[in-house]
């Protein structure tokens, strides 16, 4: 089973990024095992930090660096990706010479109640996923409109349609990972 690494652009506690991405991962766990990687205890990007590396930079690198993809869960704040994944983008990229994500194959999708379902966030994001080296699935995309009545109590998918539509995601996913890995 492939390894993922999640990362959700939402700090908050009752994100309906996490609740998604959870949502994904219970649907994938036969196909995809997935781990969250914390990013909030991350400090802002700082170079200076190098000469003493803070211990939660170098534990989110290693667990992108052991996994074989990445799925970046974003909100849309201010029509683009969250300050909190940028941020851990940059960490990973550093020190020179040494990219934990460089080579991964990668993923992106979003949730938000509006219509669009996060695709700005997420379309601007993809520039900067290239940029650092990672092979970026491109089809199939998820732009989703977060309702809760598509869940049940427990975060499973409950829509038969919404399972349908994600179950089509996490295959080419997998596939993809599969194929870049």
């Amino acid at each position: 089973m492939q390894n993922v690494a999640v990362i959700v652009g939402s700090l908050r506690r009752d994100s309906i990024n996490r609740k998604f991405a959870e949502s994904i991962g219970k649907l994938a766990s036969d196909r995809l095992n997935f781990s969250f990687v914390q990013i909030g205890d991350l400090p802002l990007y700082n170079d200076d930090l190098w000469q003493s590396p803070p211990d939660a930079v170098l534990r989110m690198k290693n667990e992108v660096e052991a996994a074989d993809a990445v799925l970046f869960v974003t909100p849309e704040y201010n029509r683009t990706y969250s300050p909190a994944i940028k941020n851990a983008i940059d960490w990973g990229t550093r020190p020179w010479g040494k990219n934990s994500w460089a080579g991964k194959p990668a993923a992106i999708i979003g949730a938000s109640p509006g219509a669009i379902g996060a695709a700005v966030a997420q379309n601007e994001l993809k520039g900067l996923v290239t940029v650092c080296g990672m092979a970026l699935l491109g089809q199939p995309e998820v732009y989703f409109t977060y309702k809760p009545e598509l869940f049940d109590g427990t975060n499973e998918v409950a829509d038969d349609n919404t399972k349908a539509f994600l179950n089509t995601f996490i295959d080419g996913f997998a596939a993809w990972i599969a194929k870049t890995k």
